[in-house]
């Protein structure tokens, strides 16, 4: 994926792969995801990273059960998702209080700042709510220069106080799709 570049020359995707780096560094080694344009580096950065297991879904849920077999064999496991995929994950996330297990996830979000589909509205608004609902404490990242320290308190968060946390990854940062 070619990186965008704003007007005053920088890359847009520059941000997605320290973010990529940061994850990295605090090693984690199991990526899972359902394919998502918004989080394209990440997944190509880890297919292409022979030192993690990149692990392609047929449904969000599914990635819950990873982060949960990834922290049983001693590894740290992040799920990517879009916002839409909270929905679909609303009863596994229940498994994360019952089993005591550390969790991350970045949601690249849809329904808000710019949207351009009216059918993405309904779950994008509701992500954070269902997330807090279910134990989850959610942070957001609007900007580029905010990514990495959001994300690096995200880590700390779930790897060092065992806690379920969600990055929201805003429209306003990744861009907002017409469609």
């Amino acid at each position: 994926m070619d990186a965008k570049v704003d007007s005053k020359g920088a890359s847009q995707a520059s941000w997605q792969h320290d973010l990529y780096d940061l994850l990295r560094r605090h090693d984690i080694t199991q990526f899972g995801y359902v394919p998502d344009a918004g989080h394209a580096v990440l997944i190509d950065r880890s297919l292409a990273d022979p030192d993690v297991y990149s692990i392609a879904l047929t449904t969000e849920e599914e990635g819950v059960a990873l982060a949960a077999g990834a922290d049983l064999g001693g590894a740290r496991a992040v799920l990517l998702m879009q916002s839409s995929g909270v929905g679909n994950c609303i009863n596994m996330l229940s498994l994360i209080k019952g089993a005591r297990f550390p969790f991350l996830t970045l949601v690249s979000m849809r329904g808000d700042f710019g949207e351009g589909n009216p059918w993405q509205f309904a779950m994008g608004q509701a992500v954070t709510p269902v997330l807090e609902a279910m134990g989850v404490i959610v942070l957001r990242a609007e900007h580029p220069d905010e990514v990495i320290e959001v994300v690096g308190a995200a880590i700390t968060m779930a790897f060092k106080s065992g806690q379920s946390v969600a990055v929201l990854l805003t429209q306003r940062l990744i861009g907002a799709k017409p469609f």
